[in-house]
């Protein structure tokens, strides 16, 4: 089960362009946004994003290695157990100037 965030910190990531092109994606913003208020698993995520199972684990993957998601294990009341997922950050924001472009998130805090 999961803890509620009560504090945030904000960083600034070192491959913006490899988060906003994750991003750019709408199976993987709704992944983002229904992972916002708790785990969920690919079976439910799957439902959520109406997409092929594959494609939605392919766009989990994608979440993970760029720092947006995390992985973590649900248990049931009968004792099983299964892989959920859960968003990191709270907030992104792209700032764009003479020097590039620079992603800054605020991440939730365990």
């Amino acid at each position: 089960m999961s803890m509620q965030a009560s504090n945030t910190r904000s960083e600034s990531t070192p491959e913006p362009s490899a988060q906003l092109d994750v991003l750019g994606d709408e199976c993987a913003r709704t992944i983002l946004v229904a992972t916002s208020d708790g785990p969920k698993t690919a079976k439910e995520l799957t439902k959520r994003t109406d997409s092929s199972s594959a494609t939605v684990y392919r766009r989990i993957n994608n979440l993970l290695e760029s720092n947006l998601l995390s992985e973590c294990v649900r248990f049931d009341d009968d004792g099983s157990h299964t892989t959920a997922y859960e968003a990191t950050i709270e907030t992104l924001q792209v700032q764009i100037g003479g020097e590039g472009i620079d992603v800054s998130v605020s991440k939730i805090e365990d």
